[in-house]
């Protein structure tokens, strides 16, 4: 099954560089992630990480219409077709040129890219299979700048295109008569959006020094005259002394279009389209609101978003400029901005600070905000259940996961510099991070707060943490000072500092079974330290080379430690001797960054693993290091077992082992000439204290590495810290045979036979030997529930284990909560002592199990709550009703007899028990 891991989700990061989209019903965010696209469900709270990628950063993506395709385009042009149904790659393209935008037509039938200062028609790929998706319809000509934004009309007839240049250019899709382009001035800056208005040939464009310009057309969409296609009409050229080969409209990429000066004599028969200034209207004239760096609009609501370089945005309804809203949602720039179908909410993404945020305007609160790490992700760490992910990074905070919606739900900024090390309770309940900020600081998960804080009596930077299986001792160690601290975590105080280590204190690790504490350190030794003897070190072992990480075998019965020579050894703690190792360097395959001055093969040479953590089972051992690769070894056999390549981003440094020459000159390598602002690779790194307008602005390619790996407690996933984010590989479900006891008997059609004699156990045995999902699943929810507890009965040892896990598997997925949990009941109650007998092989299996268990207790418990609102209400409204009619109705019955009046309050009180009934359902 270590085969079987496959790239599951993207969490950490959630917006990088391009544009935003919303979904076909307006209930989904999608968003560019790097070379990736998370989809984020606001209604649902989940997040999910589309298992295609691009070779470099992702700038641009274009949805149809209908919400079934998207059109993926990196920086150097690359783009692929992506079906969102099936999640699969339908086709790939090449632009050859970096792609600025890309809109599909309201149609659907076309879609338009912008690149340099060409506009592209394409026609849009249809339902039928084609050998080639994208079939270039026109080329557009006209701006002399780089073209920046495209809208389109809402009969698809039209298409407006801003530039660089500050002019827009209105085209025709078709070859209409009276409009085949126009061009529009009128801003003194680059053009950031135009818009068509709904129905009409009316334009609004917005340019970057906070201008908006009303452009009033004098004819609508419906008096655009088609050319008839018999006639030849004479090609738009760009001057008269051009070739006669340049006058060649057809082609087998299309028709080419050209902006020109004078009119053909088709045109002049012809009263063209014409555009008019309306009115021109200016942003706030403040420097914060200078730059203008994102708009949108929507078109049925008439309202204008438009975002800036501080972080401010503001809504205005057109055409008259009203200002309703005005909000500041981030300290750096708003670089996309989106708006969904209804126009009720309104996405904004932060490249700088790698902010997503989702603002209702019209109740003015936020429906989705998340914000990755904006630096390296440097640790991370599992709860006991597998349900949450605690991650650390170097912009000082501690953010919290949840594995099932992939969403933090909670960020924790107390550090004030880097954290180093983050860790969980055996609770599940309690996060203990370590900064390089000298601080080792608790938080509890339930009340979201600090709780404690552990210092050292000198400064000291904490590289390293642990906590032993009670949770009551906490343990650091400083790359300084060379010791180990230990702190009591119910009263705060430091119990003890532990010194012998002659360098910095690598890593740390406690014994699960027993209070051992195992510490690696550069001074090439594994010190074991016996916190019950005193802190006495019960045991060294020397290494060969300087030891950079430690871990435990789950059973506490194995140690294995990566060491700086790119070897895995491992050892018995219980006599301190070497039991085997493994030399890993050459797996690693290092690349080649673009400074080196040596080749990748030499460099991997001084590589190694950073990283060492072993699987739930305790047979495999996973390995990471400053590489793309991950490693996983059989610890038995010795062996690699498998290698997982964590990204293809070839926007990262160090992702190839050769250089490109055609980046080398005479005088060395381009990548080395540094661009300056205008270069948009890389991260920027600005002075400090500078917020705006730094002209010594570097720019820095981020190396690809994996600093941390865990697995999870339950064995069906693991996750990794890297330069893209934490990345979680996960069991794949795919796998269809994977027989356990095959024999010519074990068919389908016998276990079928087996269910219709009503024999249960040998029916769920024949399944689990034949060992297919669907037919698992079949046998089980075949059998009469008040049957398990006898069917459990009689069930053999070994499948019990298999069948237990299968259960808990069910469980997490299926909507028969009921039936699967008295076969988890019926299972533990009738096997608990032999199963206890081997908690240690089973542990993965009933940590899963409990992990679904949570997940349900958690989604019922709100629902029981909000049910027991709603019939509090609702029994409190009846009999307010009630007691209202039954006022009403005795002063009615002063002139009635008693008899009637009892009649009446009877029926009063019945219809209030029907309201009561009514507002339960």
């Amino acid at each position: 099954m270590k085969f079987a891991y496959k790239f599951s989700n993207l969490l950490g990061a959630v917006y990088r560089q391009g544009n935003l989209n919303f979904s076909k019903d307006g209930n989904a965010v999608i968003s560019p992630v790097g070379n990736r696209i998370s989809i984020f469900d606001l209604k649902n709270n989940t997040s999910e990480t589309l298992p295609v990628s691009t070779t470099k950063n992702i700038t641009s993506v274009g949805i149809s219409p209908n919400g079934n395709l998207a059109i993926v385009v990196d920086e150097d042009g690359a783009a692929l077709l992506v079906s969102l149904i099936t999640r699969t790659i339908l086709h790939h393209f090449h632009f050859h040129k970096p792609v600025n935008s890309i809109r599909f037509s309201p149609d659907g039938r076309k879609f338009v890219v912008t690149k340099e200062n060409v506009a592209l028609l394409y026609h849009a790929p249809g339902k039928q299979r084609e050998f080639n998706a994208f079939v270039l319809d026109k080329s557009y000509y006209g701006p002399y700048d780089e073209t920046t934004c495209i809208d389109w009309t809402d009969d698809s007839k039209c298409f407006v295109v801003g530039s660089k240049d500050m002019s827009t250019w209105v085209f025709g899709a078709e070859r209409w008569t009276n409009l085949i382009y126009y061009s529009l001035g009128g801003h003194k800056d680059v053009i950031v959006g135009c818009f068509f208005e709904k129905d009409s040939l009316d334009l609004y464009t917005v340019s970057q020094d906070g201008t908006l310009c009303v452009w009033e057309s004098d004819t609508e969409l419906d008096s655009l005259v088609l050319k008839n296609k018999l006639d030849n009409p004479e090609v738009p050229r760009e001057g008269e002394d051009q070739e006669e080969e340049e006058e060649e409209v057809e082609t087998q990429e299309g028709q080419v279009i050209r902006g020109k000066a004078q009119k053909s004599k088709n045109e002049e028969k012809t009263k063209n389209v014409r555009y008019k200034q309306m009115s021109k209207h200016f942003f706030n004239k403040e420097r914060d609101f200078n730059n203008l760096t994102a708009t949108a609009y929507h078109k049925p609501t008439h309202i204008l978003i438009t975002g800036f370089a501080s972080g401010i945005f503001h809504l205005h309804e057109l055409p008259e400029f009203n200002l309703i809203h005005s909000l500041s949602i981030s300290d750096q720039k708003i670089a996309s901005v989106a708006l969904n179908s209804s126009g009720d909410w309104i996405a904004f993404g932060c490249s700088g600070m790698g902010q997503l945020l989702v603002w209702e305007w019209q109740s003015e609160s936020y429906v989705f905000k998340q914000q990755g790490h904006f630096n390296n992700m440097a640790s991370l760490a599992y709860s006991p259940d597998g349900q949450y992910i605690a991650t650390g990074g170097d912009d000082g905070k501690v953010k919290v996961w949840n594995t099932n919606s992939c969403l933090c739900f909670v960020t924790f900024t107390e550090h004030t510099s880097s954290v180093s090390s983050v860790a969980f309770t055996s609770s599940g309940f309690v996060v203990v991070s370590a900064s390089l900020d000298g601080t080792v600081r608790a938080f509890d998960l339930h009340r979201y707060r600090n709780f404690r804080t552990f210092t050292s009596p000198r400064p000291a930077q904490f590289s390293s943490l642990a906590v032993d299986i009670s949770g009551e001792l906490v343990s650091a160690g400083a790359q300084d000072s060379f010791e180990i601290f230990l702190w009591s975590m119910q009263t705060g105080r430091l119990l003890e500092v532990l010194g012998g280590h002659e360098g910095p204190v690598s890593c740390l690790c406690f014994s699960p079974v027993q209070s051992i504490l195992a510490s690696s350190s550069w001074d090439r030794t594994i010190r074991l330290w016996d916190m019950m003897d005193s802190w006495q070190v019960k045991e060294t072992l020397h290494l060969t080379a300087d030891a950079l990480s430690v871990a435990y075998r789950p059973d506490g019965q194995e140690l294995a430690v990566a060491t700086l020579n790119g070897e895995i050894s491992f050892w018995n703690p219980n006599t301190a001797a070497q039991v085997s190792s493994v030399a890993g360097r050459h797996d690693l395959e290092m690349g080649r960054k673009e400074t080196d001055k040596v080749t990748a093969k030499q460099m991997s040479k001084a590589k190694c693993f950073t990283s060492v953590c072993y699987s739930a089972d305790g047979e495999s051992i996973l390995t990471g290091g400053q590489s793309k690769f991950v490693c996983i070894y059989n610890i038995k056999e010795q062996m690699l077992l498998k290698k997982f390549e964590i990204s293809c981003n070839l926007s990262f440094d160090a992702m190839e082992e050769f250089l490109d020459r055609r980046k080398m000159t005479e005088f060395g390598s381009l990548a080395l000439v540094d661009e300056g602002a205008g270069d948009k690779d890389g991260v920027n790194i600005s002075l400090p204290g500078v917020r705006r307008g730094d002209m010594s602005s570097r720019h820095f390619k981020p190396e690809i590495r994996v600093s941390l790996l865990r697995f999870s407690p339950t064995g069906r996933s693991w996750a990794a810290t890297t330069t893209e984010g934490l990345l979680i590989y996960s069991l794949d479900g795919s796998l269809v045979f994977d027989p356990y006891d095959l024999d010519l008997d074990v068919t389908p059609a016998s276990i079928r036979t087996q269910l219709r004699l009503q024999e249960w156990a040998a029916a769920i045995v024949l399944a689990f030997r034949l060992n297919e999902k669907a037919l698992k699943q079949e046998v089980l929810e075949t059998v009469p529930h008040e049957q398990i507890p006898v069917v459990c009965g009689t069930l053999p040892d070994i499948y019990v284990e298999k069948l237990l896990g299968f259960v808990a598997a069910c469980l997490d997925k299926s909507g028969h909560l009921q039936f699967y949990m008295t076969w988890a009941q019926s299972l533990l109650m009738l096997h608990g002592q032999k199963l206890k007998n081997r908690s240690g092989a089973i542990l993965p299996t009933l940590q899963a199990l409990q992990k679904s268990i949570q997940r349900h207790w958690d989604n019922l418990a709100k629902l029981c709550d909000f049910n027991m609102y709603n019939i509090r209400y609702a029994v409190a409204l009846s009999k307010q009703r009630g007691m209202k009619r039954v006022s009403e109705q005795e002063e009615h019955s002063k002139e009635d007899d008693d008899d009637a009046d009892d009649d009446e309050q009877s029926e009063d009180m019945s219809q209030a028990s029907l309201d009561i009934e009514e507002m339960i359902l």
